[in-house]
């Protein structure tokens, strides 16, 4: 059944959007929940740390794309993107345990999706 999903997924993919109109759209659904999850930080903590965790999973799904053999960005920019997940991971360690600010994760997502446009 999932291989028939993803068949399927696949395919309307295809025929829908090229693969940066795809990670731009997600990291904007992240990042928009990451802006609301921000005004509710202290009066509800499970929304803002849902919204942390998702960020936090989709850098890493980010980070293994990066080093999949058949990845064709550049050395640099993976390495640069590679270093940058690693921030993310410890921002969000940091947010989680009270000690960051959400801001961060909202900023870096916006840069890239600034550079998704290109």
């Amino acid at each position: 059944m999932q291989a028939l999903a993803q068949k399927a997924y696949g395919e309307v993919r295809n025929r829908t959007a090229d693969n940066k109109s795809l990670e731009r759209a997600l990291f904007q659904q992240i990042t928009d929940g990451l802006i609301a999850a921000k005004d509710l930080e202290k009066t509800d903590p499970s929304t803002w740390a849902d919204a942390v965790n998702r960020n936090l999973e989709l850098w890493t799904l980010l980070s293994t794309d990066l080093l999949h053999p058949e990845n064709q960005l550049t050395e640099a920019t993976r390495k640069s993107l590679l270093e940058l997940s690693i921030f993310v991971r410890r921002a969000s360690m940091k947010i989680l345990s009270g000690e960051g600010e959400i801001a961060d994760l909202i900023e870096i997502n916006e840069s890239i999706m600034g550079g998704l446009k290109r």
